[in-house]
């Protein structure tokens, strides 16, 4: 299989501008997701000036910032404000707060006011039903499935995937996200799931070109990498 041959759309996952700007060069890359802690990671202290830089640069694609209050109402507020910093903003509202309470009613009242969300950090089937169903069926709407960490659980994320899938066909407005994903495999295992979009790390960006390769060079680069090891730290026996 081919990059270019690819359903499934690639949206690069981080908050560093000037790798965002240089994949935004990049036609596979269709979207830009970031969150609250890829933000600290990259050193970022001004929220709103680091989304307002980058949406001046990225006007086209669309880009998701989240909100990060634990009171219902301050996030409905934060999401009102991030909403009106540019067209191509979706929203990212989590779930549940961090006590563990759903964010349901906030998600619902987002969307019948047209704000286009990304609901993130789902982990189940019955959370996707419900969510979208409270999304409807008008505003265009994100569903993010952490298929990433569902795996690290020892559970096979596809079945999910697909079974989601299945169940968003008459909801062309909403589209699946597989989210946190741990290696290149996870792009092809989304393609054939029929998975709308998955998000990537700049770690797996860098290993796209592995897509397609022949099996045998992989072998022989690998053999040549223990060999000139070895050499390099003149090992004897």
């Amino acid at each position: 299989m081919k990059l270019k041959d690819l359903a499934v759309k690639l949206f690069a996952d981080g908050a560093e501008i000037g790798i965002m700007l240089d994949l935004y060069k990049n036609p596979l890359i269709k979207g830009f997701t970031t969150n609250p802690t890829l933000m600290k990671k990259s050193g970022i202290t001004n929220y709103r000036k680091f989304a307002l830089e980058i949406l001046q640069a990225i006007p086209d694609r669309p880009i998701s910032f989240e909100v990060f209050s634990d009171e219902l109402a301050e996030m409905k507020r934060q999401a009102l404000a991030i909403n009106e910093w540019a067209e191509n903003v979706y929203v990212k509202i989590p779930i549940t707060d961090s006590y563990g309470k759903f964010t349901f009613k906030l998600i619902e009242d987002l969307a019948q006011q047209g704000v286009k969300q990304n609901v993130t950090a789902l982990t189940t089937y019955e959370q996707l039903i419900q969510v979208s169903r409270l999304l409807g069926t008008d505003t265009p709407a994100y569903i993010s499935v952490f298929a990433g960490r569902i795996a690290d659980t020892g559970i096979d994320p596809v079945p999910l995937i697909t079974k989601s899938v299945e169940f968003l066909k008459d909801r062309p407005n909403q589209e699946l996200i597989w989210a946190s994903p741990r290696e290149v495999l996870n792009i092809i295992q989304a393609e054939n799931s029929g998975c709308h979009i998955i998000t990537l790390s700049n770690d797996i960006l860098k290993k796209l070109d592995w897509i397609g390769r022949d099996l045998n060079e992989v072998s022989l680069e690998t053999v040549k990498m223990f060999r000139n090891d070895a050499i390099e730290a003149e090992f004897v026996l």
